[in-house]
C-alpha cells in the first residue's frame, strides 16, 4: 500500500477539508476464494465462442446467488460504519461492496486516518485523500479487502491531447465547422473502419455507455452544434450522476464519438463526482439492465495504484461485469512505455497501465494514419501498451504473444525493461493519435482532441453495433470480447509499422499479427459483423 509522494505526484497537498464536509467512499467485503473462483469459471465460459456456454449469462441475482457473501458479513460492516456516524452505508445487491457516506471527522475517527485536501498542479481539480495510511478494527478489517479511493490518484486529461488546432489531414471536410478541415470526423471513423449508415431509429434492446469523472461533464449546446456541423444525432438516452450542465472535453469527446459510430444505440452517461473506479464499477454492477457496451477513458500507473488488493477487487468487479454480458472498454494510456511515471532519467522501465493491463477488460490502444489519407495507420508513439508487472499472460493470449515475441520484427526492447510473463495489451487500437487529431465541439467552439480516450469509444460504439445485430438475429451479446477478438484476428486492420516508444530508444513495435503496441489492429465493421453473427456457441434466444 501506497501513499502521496509531493516528490512524484502531480497533486499537491493543501488544507485539511471542514470536519463536517460529507465524504464517500467504497468498502469492498470480503469475497470467500472459492466464491470468486466460482465466478471466474463462469466468466471464462460464457465469454468463449468455443463453449457451450457462450452467452449464457447470469442475472444481477445469480451473481448474488454465486458470490454468497453471508448477510451476516455485509451487515457487521456496514453497521460499523453506520455506528461510527455514517449518514448512509448501501449495500451492493451482490453484498460484497458498500458505498459509505460519512463527514470528514466521522471518517477520520473510523478509518484511524487524517484527510486532505490535493489539487491538481495543472488543473483546477481539487479531491478529498486520506494524507496517512488507514486502519480499522480487526473484527471489522477480518471482513474487508480494502477501502476504495482513500489513497487513489487519478490520471487526469493532458493539457498537451486537448485544444489542438489544424490536422495534416488531406480528406474533405465533412463537417460545417472549418476548424474540423484535416481532423478526424465522424465520415473519416466511417470511411476507415468501413461503418454502413445508421437508421438514425433508436434501437431499444441495444444499450451503451461511457463514464465520466471529477467535473468532466457536458452541455447540451455542444452536442447539438457537434451534431448539427457533422449530421451525427448525439442524443443521450439517460445520465446517471450529474445533471449540472459543464463542458468537459473527456466527456464531450467521448459522447461525440460514440455516438458518431454508432448513433442508433442508446446512450447512458455514468458520472461519478469522486474519480473512483470502485465507485462506478459498483454502480454499473448494481443496476438491473445497465448498459452492454462500457467505454472508460481512465487509468493510471499499475505502480500508481495504492495496493494489490485494489487491483484484486476491481478485477472483481469486471468479472462481475463480464458474466451478466457486460462489454468492458478502457484506453490504454497516453504516454507510450512510460506510463505516468516516465521511464527515468535512464529509461529503463517501463510503466504498464491499470486498468488496461487487467485480464478482464478489452484494452484499446492508438494508432496514426500512415500518411495524410485515410488508409493503413501506424502505431502512435504514445499509445499505451506493453506487459503488465503484475497479472500473467491469460490463456486467450499466451498463442498470439508467444508469436510477437518469437516475431524477429518485433524488436524487442531489453529484457530488464518488461516484464516476460505479464498480460501483454492493448488488444485492438483505433485511430488516437496527434497527426490528425478528433475534431469535436466543446465550450461553444470547436478544436482538435487526441489520445486512446478517443480510440476507446470509436471501438467501443463498433462493438455496440455489433450487439446490435446479434440481439436482432436473438442472440446474446457478446459481453467480455477478449475471447472472441483472439478468435478473429481477421475482423481487424492489422498495424504493421510503428513504435509506442514516448519520443524514446525503446518501445514495443507493431508487427504482423498482434503486438503490444496495437493489438491486433483496428475495427473493420465489415468482416466482425461475419464474424459476430457466427460466434454463437449457444443459441439461446434473448
Amino acid at each position: 500500500m501506497s501513499l502521496h509522494d509531493p516528490a512524484t505526484s502531480s497533486w499537491a497537498k493543501l488544507d485539511k477539508p471542514p470536519t463536517e464536509q460529507s465524504l464517500t467512499f467504497t468498502v469492498a467485503v470480503r469475497v470467500d476464494e472459492e466464491r470468486r473462483a466460482a465466478l471466474e469459471k463462469v466468466f471464462w465460459e460464457v465469454s468463449d465462442p468455443d463453449n457451450i456456454q457462450y452467452g449464457n449469462h447470469l442475472t444481477l441475482e445469480n451473481v448474488t446467488e454465486l458470490l454468497a457473501v453471508p448477510l451476516e458479513r455485509s451487515n457487521l460492516v456496514r453497521n460499523y460504519f453506520l455506528d461510527a456516524g455514517a449518514t448512509s452505508a448501501s449495500v451492493a445487491p451482490s453484498r460484497d461492496m458498500i458505498t459509505v457516506t460519512m463527514p470528514v471527522s466521522a471518517a477520520e475517527a473510523a478509518l484511524s486516518t487524517t484527510f486532505h485536501v490535493f489539487g491538481h498542479n495543472h488543473h483546477k481539480t481539487q479531491i478529498i485523500r486520506a494524507s496517512a495510511f488507514y486502519g480499522l478494527p480487526r473484527t471489522v478489517a477480518e471482513h474487508v479487502i480494502m477501502v476504495g479511493e482513500l489513497l487513489q490518484f487519478p490520471n487526469l486529461y493532458m493539457k498537451k491531447l486537448t485544444g489542438l488546432v489544424g490536422g495534416t489531414g488531406s480528406w474533405p471536410n465533412s463537417c460545417k465547422a472549418a476548424a474540423c478541415r484535416g481532423l478526424v470526423t465522424p465520415s473519416v471513423i466511417a470511411q476507415r473502419y468501413q461503418l454502413p449508415a445508421a437508421t438514425n431509429v433508436p434501437d431499444a434492446a441495444n444499450s451503451m455507455s461511457v463514464s465520466e469523472f471529477q467535473g468532466q461533464y457536458y452541455k447540451d449546446s455542444d452536442l447539438k452544434s457537434f451534431g448539427a456541423s457533422c449530421g451525427v444525432n448525439v442524443a443521450i438516452a439517460k445520465n446517471i450522476g450529474r445533471n449540472q450542465q459543464s463542458a468537459g472535453v473527456e466527456s464531450e469527446l467521448d459522447i461525440e464519438y460514440i455516438k458518431a459510430v454508432a448513433p442508433d444505440v442508446p446512450l447512458t452517461v455514468i458520472y461519478d463526482d469522486q474519480y473512483s473506479l470502485l465507485n462506478w464499477a459498483n454502480a454499473l454492477n448494481s443496476m438491473r439492465d445497465p448498459p452492454l457496451v462500457n467505454s472508460v477513458s481512465y487509468g493510471n500507473d499499475e505502480a500508481q495504484q495504492s495496493s494489490t488488493e485494489f487491483m484484486y477487487t476491481a478485477n472483481t468487479a469486471f468479472m462481475k461485469a463480464g458474466v451478466r454480458g457486460l462489454s468492458v472498454l478502457f484506453a490504454s494510456g497516453d504516454q507510450g512505455v512510460c506510463g505516468r511515471e516516465g521511464c527515468g532519467f535512464f529509461r529503463t522501465k517501463f510503466n504498464p497501465d491499470f486498468p488496461a493491463g487487467s485480464p478482464y477488460i478489452t484494452s484499446v490502444g492508438g494508432t496514426n494514419f500512415a500518411t495524410n489519407a485515410i488508409g493503413d495507420e501506424t502505431a502512435w508513439n504514445d499509445g499505451g501498451g506493453g506487459f503488465s508487472d503484475t497479472f500473467a499472460i491469460p490463456e486467450f493470449q499466451k498463442a498470439a504473444v508467444a508469436a510477437y515475441k518469437s516475431n524477429p520484427d518485433a524488436n524487442l526492447p531489453p529484457q530488464a525493461y518488461w516484464n516476460n510473463t505479464g498480460r501483454g495489451y492493448p488488444d485492438i487500437a483505433a485511430l488516437g493519435g496527434l497527426k490528425a487529431p478528433y475534431c469535436i465541439a466543446t465550450g461553444g467552439t470547436f478544436s482538435g482532441v487526441a489520445g486512446t480516450s478517443a480510440a476507446c469509444p470509436v471501438a467501443a460504439g463498433v462493438f455496440a453495433r455489433l450487439n446490435g445485430l446479434r440481439l436482432a438475429a436473438g442472440k446474446k451479446p457478446m459481453g467480455f470480447l477478449n475471447p472472441f477478438i483472439y478468435k478473429n484476428p481477421s475482423g481487424f486492420h492489422d498495424v504493421t509499422s510503428g513504435v509506442n516508444n514516448a519520443g524514446g530508444k525503446a518501445g514495443f513495435t507493431a508487427v504482423k499479427g498482434w503486438d503490444a503496441a496495437t493489438g491486433f489492429g483496428t475495427p473493420n465493421y465489415e468482416a466482425l459483423k461475419t464474424l459476430a453473427m457466427g460466434a454463437s456457441a449457444s443459441q439461446i434466444v434473448v
